[in-house]
């Protein structure tokens, strides 16, 4: 399970702020000394999307094209994540950037849930959500250079309920012609009565809204208000039925494509060749819903429906799961990633391509098991970039983990070969935007550089020239922060026999000046999922922890990705036990060089890293100081009745997940033998839980078994709840205010 690698706390009131001993290190310890500096470092935005526009010829015969850019940054006193466009102009010729700068100022957005370009440039479509004389309501535009041509209230016509701006379903697509647009929404639904509604009095007046009406009550469902209708889970609610719905933009009619099979949910749809129909990837939703979020390995398969006579065909075969289908420029292939059903949640997986023409499917890049002599690891990602493809139509540009970076690898269709395009460059993680005519838009950091914005051309496919990267924003180094990548062998007598020789790596971000004699305090970090990675990239939590004297140790132990499909496997019915030693491992590898306190050691993580943080301070008596889990798993028993995701409580354990079989005695066994529940009686750690409220993926009755565990030991122990927060506990006030009660948690158990 995914979840914010690390979300930090507050606790103790000033008066109660203690500073760590000299003997460790001059830690930043006062409140409000530590709130300033993350109030400064959460300055620094994020890129979110980038679109690049037609290329144009100036007056002097010069080639440039405008880029416009979509950024996210914490807006700390409207407790708000605040969206801002911001424009830039690139001149270049067909293989190099010329010259790039700005091209005005910041502005914020508001009201827009997606928005997408035409093919031409010349027309931008968005779907905005405002209030009208207090309705909520979402209204589809289409603006022409500076006019607002057309705004469809898409609410008023009731066609379908709200349109999905998700990543896992939404799409927002222009036919070739540019005369529709594509996207989803949830079903209609007939509105529903109880069985003693009356009529209401204010029906009477006449005219169209009194039609409408009572068209509406004759549709209506007595007795179904309270019925209960499956979401998709985690960061999905409300999301059950999605349907295909067009926009004819000249006649402002929308309409529900027919044709999709009942049971299946459509989404990441896209116009096929010619405008004849729609492709798009279908989930299976029968016999029940599962989580999607962070859970490629869903049962799917890419279908196409057409429009005229609304026939609906298979394109894959459904016996796998797939994403993120992406078509060609010259709209003769599809692209799209694979993975099996079940078992770990995210895995190495197979870029896939369908011939349109020839109705042939290939596999272009397969599973990497292990890693050759090449050194690619595989490919894994959540979804690839909504453009991906090179102007030829013979590459495709993919960001993923190789270890403990995220790299863009270009990957040749024809002949199946991977190449780094920036695996010799300083940043540690880097994210393709877009690439339009070869024109690549990305955002690249480190965990000393905040996210910046870089162009650069796609080399010819032959050429062994490097990208040379145009830097368009820049962002502020810190250097008194560094990063150094490890990499652990386990011990013997820790090595799996079923998948013998893996190694794993952790990042180690410290302050760059230490005093000589000056031991540093140590937080060890594990992430989630299990199946997830730390990459050396920009992380708030991380930087203004090592701002403040402390030293972090981000542990990759053996099942994370980016190492091959052994490595991801090999944790598979070894949860609770290499995992954790992997991260004890690490920790007292880094310990030996001499350059931290043994005495001040913390642990922290979220997720399958809480489950880590209270397995080590359980199996590790002592040993850590302080313990903060946000949202943990704490007993695979209780959670598989409630989680969204059921199959994890089994993969995890090693064993095959059915939906229609309920686990025996010796699988419920399993699960409580391999919790962090089992060594609740060795605890002898400070514990603090951070729980969302509205978490479907880790249900806070995990956090609370925990919580009422230890203080039935009368031992310390604190519990933070956020309402309207989830499993990522992303919103702005949980974040800031998780902060400052970790940090000063930490701080004050590691000085007793």
């Amino acid at each position: 399970m995914n979840t914010a690698l690390f979300a930090v706390r507050r606790f103790v009131s000033p008066r109660r702020a203690v500073s760590v001993s000299a003997a460790c290190c001059q830690v930043m310890t006062n409140p409000e000394e530590v709130a300033r500096l993350y109030r400064e470092l959460s300055l620094f935005p994020s890129l979110n999307r980038a679109d690049v526009g037609p290329v144009i010829t100036s007056q002097y015969g010069g080639k440039y094209s405008n880029i416009y850019t979509e950024w996210s940054q914490r807006d700390l006193g409207r407790n708000d994540n605040v969206k801002f466009c911001r424009q830039y102009i690139v001149f270049h010729d067909e293989k190099s950037v010329v010259f790039a700068g700005t091209s005005g100022n910041c502005t914020e957005i508001k009201g827009e849930l997606i928005s997408k370009d035409s093919p031409s440039g010349d027309m931008k479509a968005v779907v905005r959500e405002c209030s009208v004389k207090g309705e909520d309501k979402q209204f589809l535009e289409i603006w022409s250079k500076n006019i607002k041509m057309k705004s469809v209230d898409l609410t008023a016509l009731k066609k379908h309920g709200k349109v999905y701006e998700d990543e896992q379903f939404g799409c927002l697509v222009w036919s070739h012609s540019e005369t529709h647009l594509l996207y989803v929404a949830e079903r209609k639904r007939p509105k529903a009565e109880s069985f003693f509604q009356t009529e209401s009095p204010e029906l009477s007046s006449i005219g169209d809204e009194e039609e409408t009406m009572r068209v509406e009550k004759k549709e209506a469902l007595k007795g179904e208000q309270f019925v209960f209708r499956e979401d998709w889970g985690e960061a999905l609610v409300s999301k059950n039925c999605p349907v295909l719905c067009v926009l004819d933009i000249e006649g402002d009619n929308v309409s529900v494509l027919e044709g999709v099979p009942e049971s299946i949910s459509p989404g990441q749809a896209f116009w096929a060749p010619g405008d004849t129909g729609v492709v798009f990837v279908g989930w299976w939703h029968e016999p029940f819903r599962l989580g999607l979020k962070y859970c490629p390995n869903r049962r799917s398969s890419l279908f196409y429906v057409d429009l005229t006579g609304g026939k609906c065909e298979q394109l894959s075969s459904g016996t796998s799961a797939v994403w993120s289908p992406r078509l060609s420029p010259d709209q003769c292939r599809i692209v799209y990633l694979e993975c099996s059903v079940y078992g770990p949640h995210m895995q190495c997986s197979r870029l896939c391509m369908y011939d349109w023409y020839t109705k042939k499917t290939s596999v272009v890049v397969d599973v990497v098991q292990r890693p050759g002599e090449g050194g690619f690891t595989g490919i894994y990602s959540s979804q690839l970039s909504p453009q991906c493809w090179s102007a030829d139509s013979q590459r495709i540009i993919v960001a993923c983990p190789q270890r403990s970076r995220k790299d863009l690898l270009m990957v040749d269709i024809g002949t199946g070969s991977v190449t780094s395009l920036t695996s010799k460059c300083d940043a540690g993680s880097w994210c393709l935007l877009n690439i339009v005519r070869d024109l690549m838009v990305v955002s690249c950091s480190s965990p000393n550089s905040p996210p910046s914005l870089r162009v650069g051309f796609l080399p010819a496919r032959d050429s062994q020239e490097e990208v040379g990267w145009v830097t368009l924003e820049d962002s502020q180094v810190l250097p008194d922060i560094q990063c150094q990548i490890l990499t652990f062998n386990p011990p013997p007598e820790e090595d799996n026999s079923q998948y013998p020789g893996l190694d794993f790596e952790a990042l180690l971000v410290k302050p760059k000046e230490v005093k000589d004699g000056v031991k540093l305090p140590l937080i060890v970090i594990p992430h989630g999922g299990p199946h997830s990675v730390i990459v050396a990239e920009w992380r708030l939590s991380s930087s203004v922890l090592c701002r403040m004297g402390f030293a972090i140790l981000l542990v990759n132990y053996r099942g994370s990705l980016g190492y091959g499909q052994d490595n991801i496997l090999s944790l598979c019915g070894n949860v609770g036990n290499q995992d954790v030693k992997d991260v004890q491992f690490a920790v007292e590898s880094v310990l030996k060089r001499g350059n931290f306190d043994t005495q001040k050691v913390a642990v922290s993580g979220g997720s399958h890293g809480g489950f880590l943080a209270c397995h080590l301070i359980g199996q590790y008596p002592g040993f850590y100081k302080a313990c903060v889990a946000c949202n943990p798993v704490i007993n695979l028993a209780s959670m598989i009745g409630s989680t969204d995701i059921p199959d994890w409580c089994m993969s995890v354990i090693g064993n095959n997940y059915n939906m229609d079989c309920l686990p025996d005695p010796t699988v419920w066994e399993q699960m409580l033998s391999k919790s962090p529940i089992k060594h609740v009686a060795q605890v002898q750690t400070p514990v603090l839980l951070v729980l969302g409220e509205d978490d479907k993926r880790v249900p806070n009755k995990q956090g609370i078994e925990y919580y009422r565990a230890l203080k039935a030991k009368q031992f310390p122990v604190r519990l933070l709840w956020y309402p309207g927060n989830n499993h990522a506990l992303s919103k702005v006030d949980a974040e800031s205010d998780g902060f400052m009660n970790t940090t000063l948690w930490i701080i004050q158990h590691l000085t007793q």
